[in-house]
């Protein structure tokens, strides 16, 4: 079994043998790759936790590849295979589309909690094509599909579980075998969901209604959702469902950026101690940098991480500059966050298909240009399987000192946007980049305010949220500066791997924020 290969550490093994037990309950033994239909009624949830670098993703994803083993089906999202009575299925699940990117890019099939609410309507044509690649029917003839298409499908499907993938490799887009979507209308089976510390109680409520097994992955230093008094949906179970991962794997390949946010565990550390052990470690590792400016470049894809709305709203503004973006449009290139989807109930069937295609609120959306149509945008999802889209788009730029946000143009109605280019970090939690920009004034700000949450001080929940999205590198910007871009904005790099982004000198480039 491909979970045996790997090597656990106690604790992993313990947390996958507690997960084990509550799949065999649940009707698979994943030892013995023995599968029984689902009984009903039963509902049981179960807590991985622990801090970055324990251990959880790499669990989950072999928990996955023994589910996958034993004959449970994936629900990817993208498409459901008709429901047997003797078929159990297995959806994992992450808040955002760049957290269940995330969890693609090691392998794992993981989709959007939104996602999983709406299943796609596929033209029966092409669903027997579906059908054919989930390995659930035979090899089919499709008019106007040679067979050397339907070897492309097969050969992309093999490598990559996605049935829309497989379909644009046959020469198909998704408006040709995609009708429509619709809500959810029958329970799931086994759920496993990444970054739930992110849930709040209602997502959370809902969650159990389609899943009556839930295993949910989280990391209890992070800061708890909006409006949930600090807590995590998980701190409220009983004690014998959680289990925590307490050994720091990544730490042990020498990850300075995790060594920092390890640190923050002590009680007696203050922010100017913190502050010097960036500096030491800067000193030590390139992978630690202490610049004293923020990299315009890196923000048009990477957004900087700030505590205070106002610092948000400035960065912004000193980005647009830099780039020499008008007030009345934006440029190519720009970043963009979904701040929700203003449609009435009438057109319902418009706001499943947008939320179904990843703008959902919080998607990070890179600008393309503008649509066919007054008011619509040509739009790339960050994340999403399928990031190409063009919608009815309401974009807000605020202003410093402003109530009312200035907007460049405006559908009647449609999808509403914020920039992207500096997020709070609040905001950022669930997402990952290669390299962060953290503004370390606005820790220090919080640090002055003594602020507390579930009796940690804010500013170092904050500061190990924000630290711990680097995957690669860590900017601790000092200084309320910008380094003016090195080059245009840009759509390539949509398409081609971006190139490292590096410090730029000089007081003829840089800008006040």
């Amino acid at each position: 079994m491909g979970s045996a290969v790997f090597q656990f550490s106690d604790d992993q093994a313990e947390a996958y043998d507690r997960v084990s037990d509550l799949m065999r309950q649940a009707g698979i033994d994943l030892e013995d790759g023995i599968i029984t239909p689902q009984a009903g009624a039963r509902e049981d949830v179960l807590a991985v936790v622990g801090k970055a670098g324990s251990g959880k993703t790499m669990l989950l994803a072999r928990l996955y590849e023994a589910m996958a083993e034993a004959g449970v089906a994936i629900v990817s999202g993208d498409y459901e295979g008709r429901a047997r009575k003797d078929r159990r299925t297995l959806a994992i699940l992450a808040p955002t589309n760049k957290a269940a990117s995330v969890l693609r890019m090691q392998g794992v099939p993981a989709t959007t909690i939104h996602r999983i609410l709406y299943t796609p309507l596929y033209d029966p044509e092409y669903e027997k094509l579906a059908e054919w690649l989930a390995g659930g029917a035979e090899r089919p003839v499709i008019e106007g599909l040679a067979d050397v298409a339907l070897d492309r499908a097969h050969a992309f499907y093999q490598t990559n579980k996605s049935i829309p993938g497989a379909m644009a490799a046959a020469g198909l887009r998704g408006s040709d075998f995609i009708i429509g979507w619709k809500r959810r209308d029958d329970p799931l089976d086994i759920g496993f969901v990444d970054e739930s510390s992110m849930l709040d109680d209602k997502q959370f409520e809902d969650l159990k209604e389609i899943f009556p097994t839930l295993v949910l992955f989280g990391d209890p230093a992070q800061l708890a959702p909006v409006k949930q008094s600090g807590t995590m949906v998980f701190e409220k179970l009983d004690a014998p469902k959680i289990l925590t991962l307490h050994r720091i794997h990544r730490q042990e390949t020498d990850n300075p950026i995790l060594d920092l946010a390890h640190a923050l565990s002590d009680d007696d550390l203050t922010f100017e101690a913190f502050e010097a052990m960036v500096r030491d470690a800067a000193a030590r590792d390139d992978r630690v940098v202490m610049a004293e400016r923020m990299q315009a470049d890196l923000m048009a894809r990477s957004p900087a991480l700030v505590w205070r709305n106002v610092t948000r709203i400035r960065l912004i503004q000193a980005f647009r500059a830099a780039y020499g973006a008008p007030e009345d449009e934006l440029l190519a290139g720009e970043p963009l966050i979904c701040d929700g989807i203003e449609l009435p109930m009438k057109h319902r069937k418009k706001r499943i298909d947008l939320e179904a295609r990843g703008l959902i609120k919080g998607a990070q959306v890179v600008y393309l240009g503008a649509g066919r149509k007054p008011g619509f945008s040509r739009l790339h999802v960050l994340g999403a399987e399928d990031p190409q889209v063009s919608a009815a788009s309401i974009v807000k730029i605020e202003l410093p000192g402003e109530e009312e946000p200035f907007i460049p143009f405006a559908a009647r109605m449609g999808a509403t946007f914020l920039h992207g280019s500096a997020v709070t970090i609040h905001k950022a939690q669930g997402s990952q980049w290669d390299a962060v920009q953290v503004f370390a004034p606005d820790i220090y700000a919080a640090s002055r305010a003594g602020r507390l949450e579930a009796g940690i001080p804010l500013w170092k929940r904050l500061t190990y949220v924000a630290i711990t999205r680097a995957q690669s590198r860590l900017f601790w910007v000092t200084r309320n500066r910008l380094a003016r871009p090195t080059a245009p904005l840009s759509v390539q790099d949509l398409n081609t791997p971006r190139p490292d982004f590096q410090l730029t000198s000089g007081e003829d480039n840089e800008k006040d924020i």
